[in-house]
């Protein structure tokens, strides 16, 4: 970047995780450039060439080994050496819209010292198609803060930024979720998530995980608190098959999903019935193999020896 686009920059810095993201990657960074002073990647060791492309459209490039997202992230926020005053956390399949960015260049600069985050509503674009009901629009993430005001919760699914010392606005512009992959990747990617949101529940239950700086509650935005209440205190007692048929009928239906076309029921069925049938079932799973473990150490060797996942390494403290 020279020094001229710089200086037409604002303050602020695009932190992006990675792995095997060539398709997006370019265009990731692409959308971002007219804003973000620096674009800092994380890359988990890709073997397609996500690195090299990145390096040529102009990000600093960082590599460590994948343990988690929450982890990944928080990584690159004490390691990558980010010296603007703001952070942005998008995902290499994410881009702003244009009224978002002309919105961050006219408010950014002019924000008072005590707002630290701020919201944004993304959009999820599945097949070409804006999936506008289902309960999916819009989705409130708190995706920019002052840097040293922000982390990642520390969760092996669902994580959210949080975000300390000072409030949070929320923006009138949006962005969204539009990856180019096909179903075979997002059933896999699906497939993945559920593991990691099956060993959430079974900490929720054996308390597996030592977490004694998990945010409270209160600290996430209200609309992620809302769901997760949701989630904890009735989605995941009812029984396995009940909630994820209760739930895609009650998108379908109630919150109109059927309005989003073949590509809408595609998405809602996959999404919100079959990913969280999966869950269920991978929960009763796990714990039908954690039956005859007889503490807590015991119980995480033995998923990790399931799910292939570092569980034990990563120490959750």
């Amino acid at each position: 970047m020279t020094d001229t686009a710089k200086a037409d920059t604002l303050d602020l810095t695009l932190l992006l995780i990675t792995h095997n993201e060539a398709r997006h990657i370019e265009r990731a960074i692409a959308n971002v450039r007219p804003i973000a002073r620096e674009v800092v990647v994380v890359d988990s060791f890709s073997t397609d060439d996500t690195v090299e492309r990145a390096r040529a459209a102009g990000a600093r490039v960082l590599q460590n080994p994948f343990v988690s997202h929450a982890r990944q992230f928080n990584w690159g926020l004490d390691n990558a050496g980010i010296t603007t005053g703001w952070v942005m956390r998008l995902d290499a399949d994410e881009v702003l819209e244009p009224e978002l960015i002309a919105e961050l260049r006219a408010t950014l600069p002019a924000l008072p010292a005590d707002v630290v985050g701020l919201n944004i509503d993304r959009k999820h674009i599945f097949m070409g198609r804006w999936i506008r009901h289902g309960g999916r629009f819009p989705l409130r993430l708190l995706r920019i803060w002052r840097l040293g005001h922000g982390r990642v919760e520390d969760r092996w699914m669902d994580e959210h930024v949080v975000i300390s010392g000072g409030r949070t606005l929320t923006l009138k512009g949006r962005f969204a979720d539009w990856n180019l992959n096909d179903l075979t990747f997002f059933t896999d990617k699906h497939n993945k998530y559920a593991t990691r949101e099956a060993i959430e529940r079974l900490n929720a239950k054996f308390g597996l995980f030592a977490r004694p700086h998990e945010e409270a509650p209160a600290d996430l935005p209200r609309q992620a608190q809302i769901k997760r209440w949701v989630k904890q205190t009735i989605y995941n007692r009812l029984p396995f098959w009940l909630g994820p048929l209760a739930y895609v009928l009650f998108r379908l239906t109630v919150q109109l999903g059927f309005l989003d076309g073949y590509q809408g029921v595609i998405y809602h069925v996959l999404q919100g019935f079959w990913y969280r049938f999966l869950v269920g079932a991978k929960t009763v799973e796990f714990e039908r193999e954690l039956a005859g473990c007889p503490d807590n150490a015991a119980r995480l060797a033995r998923l990790a020896q399931l799910t292939g996942l570092p569980l034990a390494a990563a120490g959750q403290a």
